[in-house]
């Protein structure tokens, strides 16, 4: 069966007939067309999948799209401005070289987002403790601990 579901991705109301049973990252990735969010483990493991949902970080392989009825949600490709100027988030993973095959990254990010927010001068354990549900394969996570505390105290709190 079949349902249509509505809500705000990225600042733009979409609208899509999904299966009941349709995972929130299939409907960004296949329906919407918005790869950046990627699909790890299907598990909730990895935090691939991370995206901004009603400004909280979630795994959207752990819902279902219905569930995201009426919400906003922001995936990775929302987070820079229309120009195409990084957000201080992203600019701080540049400058601080905080990805390698940059297949985690995205989730890495929106994770990141969420806890700056609350986390305006961070410290490398809280930092570390906050990335416990993303994975990354490549690297040792130094630089991307290094990122994220430049990118909360480039945000100032703010998104």
């Amino acid at each position: 069966m079949s349902i249509k579901v509505a809500l705000k991705v990225n600042g733009k109301p979409v609208s899509a007939e999904v299966e009941e049973r349709t995972l929130l990252v299939s409907l960004i990735r296949e329906n919407l067309r918005l790869t950046g969010t990627h699909v790890g483990c299907d598990t909730a493991q990895c935090g691939a999948c991370t995206v901004l949902m009603n400004g909280r970080a979630i795994k959207s392989c752990s819902i279902v799209a219905m569930q995201a009825e009426g919400a906003e949600v922001m995936t990775i490709e929302g987070v820079a401005k229309a120009d195409g100027t990084l957000h201080p988030m992203q600019q701080a993973f540049k400058d601080n070289h905080g990805l390698q095959c940059g297949f985690c990254t995205p989730g890495m990010v929106m994770n990141a987002l969420d806890f700056a927010k609350g986390h305006p001068n961070p410290t490398e354990q809280e930092v570390r403790e906050s990335l416990e549900g993303n994975l990354c394969r490549c690297t040792g996570y130094h630089n991307i601990v290094k990122s994220i505390i430049a990118g909360a105290k480039a945000m100032g709190g703010k998104l």
